[in-house]
């Protein structure tokens, strides 16, 4: 039995009405019809699974990025260098990352139909929400999928009187014959910055081993958290995938890296002139695909049969839960914290927006 229980406490939105509400705010802000639906199915995706600090959360501050045109709501998206081949690198014109992000998982998919490969370097975008929505477009046509991005640095070790490096994320998705994919999203510091906005908005503490003030002393308060530096997954092993991150993307993309980038929070006029980098792989370049689904069938049956204390319990595979969360989700709603009601309610009036969010249970 997996335990998915989660306080409702909170109001709840109907994940229908929110795609709704998400299109019309996007639209009204400036964005196309098309992008605007990619922004709300990427969000309420994202909230759907349960990764709340990466969904609606950051509605506000991409909209208002949008109407400062800090991100571009038309961007020229395309190819700038070796469009042909399986490896290109692709322009976002400082479009908003969602928009960004798909089409570059669509040509990588794309490249991967036909090389077996395919892996995509974006430069000039901003930040893309979750790694793991351009994964999961790769396991949703049965191909494996990578996506990693790098953001300013907000994350350093003990002893260091600045951030070094960013929280740079990396997904890992496969398909393994489940309703769910193997899914792994994870940041490079010990928890996201967007789980310590949510405590913020909340008013919540945060656990003393997630960040210290920018003094570099321990801290349960989100606000000083936030503003201070954040500590690495693993120290020195976060630290260190954190580096390599930047490498591949900014630094293999010709775009900014480590300092020379953009906080969306601290330079809310600029572009963020973030890098992602994206990759699928077709497993049939190996074997038939009745083979990888035989072999993933048994690798699954494999891990499930692991012996736990408690008898009634099985071996948990990353993307399980979220698929559990998911139908819970779809079933009851999608929890959204009052403060954040209130900031959305706000962008509603600025852009004449007349049908708001429809919340139950205020």
């Amino acid at each position: 039995m997996i335990n998915i229980g989660e306080s409702m406490e909170q109001p709840t939105v109907s994940y229908k009405d929110l795609q709704t509400y998400l299109s019309a705010l996007y639209a009204a802000a400036g964005v196309p019809e098309e992008s605007a639906a990619i922004c709300a199915d990427c969000t309420v995706k994202t909230n759907l699974w349960g990764v709340d600090s990466h969904g609606v959360l950051r509605t506000p501050v991409y909209i208002e990025r949008l109407l400062k045109k800090a991100i571009n709501p038309t961007p020229d998206i395309k190819f700038i260098a070796k469009k042909d081949g399986p490896f290109s690198l692709m322009d976002g014109d400082a479009g908003i990352g969602y928009v960004v992000g798909t089409k570059a998982m669509e040509a990588a998919i794309e490249k991967a139909e036909k090389f077996g490969i395919g892996i995509v370097l974006v430069k000039n975008s901003n930040h893309f929400g979750a790694a793991s929505l351009f994964t999961r477009m790769a396991t949703d046509k049965g191909m494996l999928g990578l996506a990693t991005t790098n953001v300013k640095p907000n994350i350093g070790m003990p002893g260091g009187q600045a951030p070094v490096t960013g929280n740079n994320p990396l997904a890992l998705a496969a398909p393994i014959g489940q309703p769910y994919p193997f899914s792994l999203d994870i940041s490079m510091s010990a928890v996201s910055g967007g789980k310590i906005l949510l405590a913020q908005k909340k008013g919540d503490k945060i656990p003393t081993n997630w960040a210290v003030d920018k003094d570099g002393n321990p801290t349960d308060d989100p606000f000083a958290g936030f503003a201070g530096i954040l500590l690495p997954t693993g120290m020195h092993k976060g630290l260190g995938m954190s580096f390599f991150i930047d490498i591949i993307t900014g630094v293999m993309s010709g775009g900014p890296f480590l300092q020379d980038l953009k906080s969306m929070y601290k330079h809310a006029d600029d572009p963020s002139l973030t890098s992602h980098l994206v990759c699928a792989i077709d497993p049939t370049m190996f074997q038939s695909r009745e083979e990888f689904e035989g072999r993933m069938n048994t690798w699954v049956d494999m891990i499930k049969a692991t012996p736990m204390a408690d008898p009634e319990t099985k071996q948990i595979i990353p993307g399980e839960i979220e698929y559990l969360l998911e139908n819970k989700r779809k079933s009851e709603g999608i929890p959204v914290p009052p403060e954040l009601i209130k900031d959305l309610t706000a962008l509603d009036e600025r852009l004449g927006l007349s049908d708001g969010l429809k919340v139950s249970n205020v």
